[in-house]
């Protein structure tokens, strides 16, 4: 009954921008955490930004600054504004959706409670 679609992705040179959407449907989303993450090969997952029922947001130290990540409520929709590319940040794109009692746990707890997106990928070259 939960979907979680993403769009968006695609490949950029260095310094370009790319806008990641993510539209869930099939339960009450303005209740739940959104984030994004991402994966590439040979690395570990990690979380590139969050934000809370309420709008609170929080950013990986190597996003901050680059990245916004938004909730639009009425189209019950996440997005993630990605300027200033660098090749380092080539990887796939996960959204993810938790109820909001969640926030403030690990990726894995994310992954075992949490709806998840098809992931797009990102590719930056130099």
């Amino acid at each position: 009954q939960v979907q979680v679609v993403q769009s968006g992705g695609g490949s950029v040179h260095s310094g370009g921008s790319l806008r990641l959407s993510c539209v869930a449907s099939g339960y009450t989303y303005s209740t739940y955490s959104m984030g994004w993450f991402r994966q590439a090969p040979g690395k570990e997952r990690e979380e590139v930004a969050a934000i809370d029922s309420d709008g609170t947001t929080r950013y990986a130290d190597s996003v901050k600054g680059r990245f916004t990540i938004s909730r639009d409520n009425a189209k019950n929709t996440l997005y993630l504004q990605m300027n200033s590319l660098k090749p380092e940040d080539t990887a796939m794109y996960h959204c993810a959706a938790v109820p909001s009692e969640y926030y403030n746990t690990g990726w894995h707890d994310w992954a075992m409670f949490g709806y998840w997106g098809q992931g797009t990928q990102v590719t930056v070259s130099s």
